[in-house]
């Protein structure tokens, strides 16, 4: 009887085993092109914006050069992108993405462009909790022969990088603090902060599926 049990444990160890080793693991990014190319400089334009928080594109965009610049690369001023393109009247991020990775290149001399997109930005309401999400994507393309370089996702919330409200015990307690919290995010405009921290995990270098490190970079060349 014990023996008759542990061979169906053993059966049972090794089904599991097998199924684990089906799970679909993580695709692993192909750097072929992106060492090939070796860009120095990146040009960042303005996140498309497919949230309903107006100030998405302009809060994510302002925390993108930092991450990028401790990697390794020169990035393009973004006052400069700006600017420029205003003066050409483009002025919508949607807009800007349709120029020509040639174009790009003839106007601001850059090695590649990122294109990025914001998928969330803002407060998710549960029934009891609440938390502010960012979630964005985002491509690397050389100018030269317009190849994607390198593809990437990125998300935060709010319970990562802000403050924990707790107003008290059980389910009405658990409500209460979603809605205080609710609220809090609103007043602080905790969406700001959470893009920083999926900006840094969209952008930053040394890790698996990230960029890789730039000629600025003391680890360049080493991943």
């Amino acid at each position: 009887m014990l023996k008759s049990i542990s061979l169906k444990l053993v059966s049972a160890a090794s089904v599991l085993s097998l199924l684990a080793a089906c799970v679909a693991q993580p695709k692993h990014m192909d750097y072929t092109a992106f060492k090939r190319d070796q860009p120095h400089s990146i040009l960042v334009l303005p996140p498309v914006n497919e949230t309903s928080d107006v100030a998405a594109s302009s809060s994510l965009l302002s925390q993108m050069t930092q991450p990028l610049a401790e990697a390794g690369y020169y990035v393009m001023p973004v006052a400069l992108m700006d600017e420029t393109f205003r003066q050409n009247g483009l002025t919508t991020p949607a807009e800007i993405e349709q120029v020509s990775p040639a174009k790009l290149r003839e106007i601001f001399g850059a090695d590649a462009v990122l294109y990025s997109k914001i998928t969330q930005y803002g407060s998710v309401y549960k029934v009891v909790d609440s938390t502010t999400v960012v979630a964005a994507s985002a491509k690397l393309v050389d100018l030269k022969s317009g190849d994607v370089l390198w593809e990437g996702r990125g998300q935060a919330n709010g319970n990562e990088v802000g403050a924990n409200f707790n107003v008290g015990f059980g389910i009405v307690g658990m409500l209460a603090q979603a809605a205080v919290k609710q609220i809090a995010h609103s007043l602080m405009d905790e969406g700001h902060d959470v893009a920083a921290l999926t900006s840094s995990r969209l952008l930053s270098a040394g890790h698996p599926n990230g960029l890789l490190y730039g000629p600025r970079s003391p680890k360049y060349g080493t991943d």
